[in-house]
């Protein structure tokens, strides 16, 4: 059993926090207009086309790494640390290998191109992940952006209402918490759409109701969409302050 982590609640009262762990179980995955396609592309596998490479590309919280789990569960493969790539260039195989985050874990330029040739000459199967497209990636050599760009390319989002709805079901799932529908609904209807505010907002919602020792209810729902839209006018009332002041620098 997960060791209890202390936190501050809401209000200030120090709670327990048992932990969660989110399912990346395929039966867990929801799919939906933004991820089909590339879930299909997975269920496909290995009859991929050559070279034998998946991208996944989406925000934060989109479920590319849930994508990625399924299917290094399916083909056996593994994950492959920034650190390890230019050993597993060196040693071949044609062992598939899952390579999350391209664009922001700090993988070696070189390392990753000699994998990325390997893996093109022995015909090993790559699942990569990004957030960014691969013309934002922070590399300096284009060639190893032209390879990339020959791996089968699925941008996936959080798309509709009822993929969102299912979305606060799985986060409060991973939680044990579970929350009435209509308050699903509620949410789904006001809140900032994207996966990462989801996130968000299912983590709030339980460190109050934890704080409060009670159920997540509407007014929990209510105000914590409130602090969320707060905090987002404070982070844009920021940036329109550093605006005005570079604008006085410049004069």
């Amino acid at each position: 059993m997960t060791a209890p982590v202390s936190r501050p609640g809401v209000t200030g009262q120090l709670t327990l926090e048992w932990g969660h762990t989110p399912s990346h179980a395929e039966e867990d995955f929801i799919v939906g207009e933004g991820n089909d396609l590339a879930y299909r592309h997975i269920v496909h596998f290995p009859d991929w086309p050559s070279p034998p490479w998946m991208l996944i590309e989406g925000p934060a919280s989109s479920g590319k790494s849930h994508l990625a789990r399924i299917w290094a569960e399916r083909a056996g493969a593994a994950l492959a640390a920034p650190e390890a790539l230019e050993d597993l260039s060196r040693a071949g195989g044609t062992a598939p290998l899952v390579i999350e985050d391209l664009d922001r874990t700090g993988y070696a330029e070189a390392a990753l191109f000699h994998l990325l040739n390997q893996s093109m000459r022995d015909r090993r199967p790559l699942l990569l992940t990004a957030r960014e497209p691969v013309a934002n990636w922070a590399f300096e050599t284009d060639d190893l952006k032209s390879r990339a760009r020959l791996a089968a390319h699925f941008p996936i989002a959080t798309s509709d209402d009822i993929q969102l709805s299912q979305m606060f079901v799985k986060l409060f799932g991973d939680r044990q918490v579970t929350v009435d529908p209509r308050i699903i609904a509620y949410l789904v209807a006001r809140m900032e759409r994207s996966p990462q505010e989801a996130v968000a907002m299912a983590e709030l919602m339980d460190e109050m109701a934890l704080a409060r020792g009670t159920a997540i209810t509407r007014a929990i729902a209510a105000e914590a969409l409130a602090l969320r839209q707060a905090a987002r006018d404070s982070a844009q009332m920021v940036l329109d302050l550093e605006d005005v002041e570079g604008h006085s620098d410049d004069e």
